[in-house]
């Protein structure tokens, strides 16, 4: 029995279809019951403006990522795409920390989400390939 080699992009492959997957189902959730997960997040949706600005946010955006995410985990793609996946991913914690100045941090589900966020932006930068990246 072969022993399986773990290599760093197989790992950021694995993590990248894991974000897809992720992403992909809150936008299902987002989309099945708008009010639960806006009141989760401490949000309040009120008129056609407030549905708009959340499935805007939390469901095309998600799916945007889910998008990228499976894309940058083909083989064949270039490794810049998993990096703007994880500046998604990354983009979201960092707003809630210039939140945090004037209002503070998020507490409960939120605060374990931005954590979640944090790590798998981090950990899809630390699995960038090494060396020479070719060009386009």
């Amino acid at each position: 029995m072969a022993a399986a080699i773990i290599t760093r992009w197989s790992l950021r492959s694995q993590l990248l279809k894991l974000v897809a997957t992720a992403s992909s189902l809150a936008a299902l959730m987002a989309m099945l019951d708008p009010d639960r997960v806006a009141a989760a997040m401490g949000l309040f949706l009120v008129g056609v403006n407030g549905y708009s600005q959340f499935y805007a946010i939390y469901v095309g955006m998600r799916l945007a990522t889910a998008y990228l995410a499976l894309q940058a985990s083909k083989p064949d793609a270039p490794s810049v795409l998993g990096d703007v996946t994880a500046l998604f991913l990354l983009a979201q914690p960092v707003g809630r920390f210039v939140a945090a100045f004037a209002i503070g941090l998020p507490t409960g589900l939120l605060l374990a989400v931005c954590g979640v966020e944090l790590l798998a932006g981090l950990s899809l930068l630390a699995l960038r390939p090494r060396g020479k990246v070719p060009s386009p």
